[in-house]
């Protein structure tokens, strides 16, 4: 235990929050990348899919997290990729 005065992440950098600017660039491209999605996706293939892959979809088009929209959809991350293709998502980067 770290004495008086003393820090628990002596050694370490401080955990600082990123400038609130950076922040707001990132939230505005977020929605951008989401707004792609979107327009991109082929609604009638989603909406022809079960419900949990109509959802694991749905959450990718939102959130663009592939890894969770796989697990929703209980497939493989590369059966998902094929899915989303199918469904003519773009992955945004």
């Amino acid at each position: 235990m770290p004495g008086r005065g003393e820090s628990l992440t002596r050694g370490r950098a401080p955990c600082l929050s990123p400038p609130e600017e950076l922040v707001r660039e990132w939230e505005r491209e977020d929605e951008e990348f989401r707004e792609l999605r979107r327009r991109s996706a082929d609604w009638e293939f989603i909406e022809e899919q079960p419900p949990h892959v109509r959802a694991a979809l749905l959450y990718f088009i939102e959130r663009g997290d592939r890894y969770v929209a796989a697990r929703i959809a209980g497939l493989t991350v590369d059966e998902f990729d094929e899915l989303r293709r199918r469904a003519n998502i773009p992955v945004v980067v």
